[in-house]
C-alpha cells in the first residue's frame, strides 16, 4: 500500500513538472513588451506591471516594459515630491524605456532634468528642442534582444504641452508639429532601419482627441511610412487599435489597463496585441486580475504612507458633493467646484484692502476647468483631498487687462464649446454667456507658441455683468487667476502679452483650504449645492 502511494506520489509530482515545464515553455521564442500611460500617480499599479512581467518572464519570454508619459502629476503620491516618486517607482518596476507626456513638465524644465538625472531607464523624446536646436532627449533607443532581434522605439510629445505646461517654466524650448512633426518622425524612422531595427515602434503621447488634430496618433501614423505600431498615450483612450484599424494602443489611465505587444523572435513581426486588465469590481469587491510583486508594492507602501501622514489630515467638511469630472463637467460647463475654487481665490486677494491697483468692483477670478482634476465628495475633507483638486502648485497671479482683452480671453477659452477644452474658465465676480449656435471665428494663425488660434472678432461670447456693473471693453480690469494662466497656458495668450501682472506666491491649494475654514467656518454647505449661474451655455 505504501509502495503505491509513493508511486502515486511520483506521478503527481511528474505530472506537475510536466504541467510546470509546458506552461514555462508557453511563450519560449516570444519578446512581449509591456506598456503604460497616463499613469497620473496611481503609484500601485507599478507593482502590477512588475508582477506581469514576472509571470511572462517564467513563461519563457523576454520582456520589455514602456511607459507612454504623464508619470509625473495626478495625486500626492507624486506631486508632493514634484514627481521624482514616480520615477522612482519607474526604476523599482524595471522600465526600459519612456517618453514624456505633457504634465512631466508641470514643475519646469528644470525640475524635469532634475528628476530623470535619477531615472534607471532610457527617456526619448524626437520633437522637443532647446534653445540650440538639439532634442532634449535622445529621439530614439534600439534595444537588442537576447535573440538578436533589433526593436526601435522612437518617443514623441504632444506640442499641447507649450500650453499645458506653465509656459514661464518652459521658455526656450521648441515643440514640434503637424508637417513638422511627421518629417521628423520619418527622419529618425530611415535612421533606426538604418541601424538594422527589424521593428519601429513609435512611443508617443500625442492621443486620439478631436481638439489634437493634426498632432494626434492617427494623423502621426497616416503621415509617416514605416511604423509598425504605436503605443499611445495623452487621451486616456483605451483601445488596441484606431478607428480605422491603425496599430495603435493606449491602456486609459491609471493602470486600468496594461499594454501586451506579442513579438515572435524567428518571424520579427508582432504575432498579437491586447489590453491585461488590471482589476475590476464584482459584488462590490476589487477583484485584481494581475497580483502585485511585493518588493515593488514594498516601494509604494513607503511612499504612501509618507504622504498620508502628513496629508491625511481632517480639516473641514461638505455637505454637499463638488463636482471635479472633466467632460460634462469642468471643461464644458460651470461646476459647483469651479465655483468654489474661483471664489476661494478672489477671497485671497480682496481680503487685504488696497491690494489690487482697481477697486474691487473691477476684479473678478477665472481658473481653466482643466486645472481641476478631482471631484470631492460630501463628508469630511482632507488636505490630501484638496491637493489632489489641485495638484499642479500653480500660485495665485493677478493679471491687469482691458475689457477688450478679458473677452478675448473667454472667446478664445470657449471656442469649442459644448466640447471640451482644459481652457474652460471657471469664473466669479463675472456672469457671460456663450451662444454655441454661432461659429468661433479663428485667426488664420494660432497664438505663439501655441496650437490654439485666437478670434478675429467676437461672435459666441458675450460678458453681461461684472460684479452686478455693466461690462465696459474699455475699463481696465484685474483678473486673479494661477500663474499658469497668466503666462499663457491653455487659450489665455491675451493674459500673457499683459505687461502688469503680479505672482502672489500663494498657493492655490492653500488658498482653497484657508478660505473653507476662515471665510466658510470650516463647512462648504448648501450654498455650493449648484453652480451659482455665472456662465451660460445656449
Amino acid at each position: 500500500m505504501r509502495k503505491q502511494l509513493k508511486k502515486i506520489v511520483a506521478l503527481l509530482v511528474l505530472a506537475v513538472f510536466a504541467v510546470s515545464a509546458a506552461f514555462a515553455a508557453t511563450y519560449t521564442g516570444k519578446t512581449v513588451i509591456l506598456h503604460s500611460n497616463d499613469v497620473h500617480g496611481a503609484i500601485a499599479g507599478y507593482a502590477n506591471i512588475a508582477q506581469l512581467r514576472n509571470e511572462f518572464e517564467a513563461e519563457g519570454a523576454e520582456v520589455i516594459l514602456v511607459d507612454a508619459g504623464d508619470f509625473s502629476q495626478g495625486t500626492t503620491y507624486v506631486s508632493t515630491s514634484k514627481g521624482l516618486d514616480a520615477v522612482t517607482m519607474m526604476n523599482a518596476a524595471g522600465y526600459d524605456v519612456a517618453t514624456l507626456g505633457n504634465h512631466e513638465f508641470d514643475y519646469g524644465y528644470a525640475q524635469l532634468k532634475s528628476n530623470l538625472e535619477n531615472a534607471e531607464f532610457q527617456v526619448i523624446c524626437a520633437d522637443v528642442f532647446d534653445e540650440n536646436g538639439a532634442t532634449i532627449y535622445p529621439a530614439y533607443t534600439i534595444i537588442t534582444t537576447e535573440s538578436g532581434m533589433k526593436i526601435a522605439f522612437i518617443g514623441f510629445e504632444t506640442p499641447e504641452a507649450q500650453t499645458k505646461a506653465n509656459p514661464a517654466l518652459i521658455k526656450g524650448l521648441k515643440f514640434a508639429s503637424a508637417e513638422e512633426l511627421y518629417a521628423i518622425a520619418n527622419e529618425n524612422i530611415e535612421k533606426v532601419k538604418a541601424e538594422g531595427a527589424d521593428l519601429v515602434i513609435a512611443l508617443s503621447h500625442l492621443g486620439v482627441d478631436a481638439e489634437s488634430e493634426p498632432n494626434r496618433s492617427v494623423d502621426l501614423y497616416a503621415n509617416t511610412t514605416g511604423f509598425d505600431f504605436i503605443i499611445d498615450g495623452h487621451s486616456h483612450t483605451v483601445m488596441t487599435e484606431g478607428e480605422n484599424g491603425e496599430p495603435i494602443q493606449s491602456t486609459g489611465t491609471a493602470f486600468a489597463n496594461i499594454g501586451v505587444i506579442v513579438i515572435d523572435n524567428e518571424s520579427k513581426t508582432i504575432e498579437s496585441n491586447y489590453l491585461q486588465r488590471v482589476s475590476h469590481d464584482e459584488n462590490g469587491s476589487t477583484v485584481y486580475d494581475v497580483t502585485n510583486d511585493p518588493s515593488v508594492s514594498g516601494y509604494a507602501q513607503e511612499i504612501m504612507d509618507r504622504v498620508n501622514g502628513e496629508y491625511n489630515v481632517v480639516f473641514a467638511e461638505s455637505l454637499v458633493d463638488l463636482n471635479g469630472e472633466r467632460d460634462p463637467g469642468n471643461r464644458t460647463e460651470e461646476t459647483n467646484l469651479g465655483d468654489l475654487v474661483s471664489d476661494a481665490i478672489m477671497w485671497t486677494i480682496l481680503k487685504d484692502e488696497g491690494s489690487l491697483s482697481v477697486a474691487p468692483s473691477y476684479a473678478v477670478s477665472i481658473v481653466n476647468g482643466g486645472g481641476i482634476r478631482a471631484s470631492i465628495a460630501s463628508g469630511s475633507i482632507t488636505k490630501k483631498d484638496v491637493n489632489t483638486v489641485l495638484p499642479f502648485g500653480n500660485t495665485i497671479t493677478v493679471v491687469y487687462v482691458t475689457g477688450s482683452e478679458l473677452l478675448e480671453a473667454l472667446e478664445a477659452s470657449t471656442y469649442c464649446t459644448p466640447t471640451a477644452v482644459g481652457g474652460f474658465p471657471q469664473v466669479a465676480g463675472i456672469e457671460f454667456t456663450v451662444d454655441t449656435s454661432k461659429a468661433y471665428d479663428s485667426n488664420a494663425e494660432t497664438y505663439p507658441a501655441s496650437t490654439y488660434y485666437g478670434p478675429a472678432s467676437i461672435n459666441r461670447v458675450t460678458i453681461n455683468s461684472v460684479n452686478g456693473n455693466a461690462f465696459d471693453e474699455s475699463a481696465t480690469y484685474a483678473v486673479i487667476t494661477n500663474d499658469f494662466m497668466a503666462a499663457g497656458g491653455d487659450t489665455y495668450y491675451a493674459f500673457a502679452s499683459s505687461d502688469n501682472k503680479f505672482d502672489t506666491g500663494i498657493p492655490l491649494d492653500e488658498a482653497v483650504m484657508s478660505y473653507i475654514t476662515e471665510y466658510l467656518g470650516g463647512v462648504v454647505g448648501e450654498d455650493y449645492a449648484a453652480p451659482k449661474g455665472r456662465i451660460h451655455v445656449i
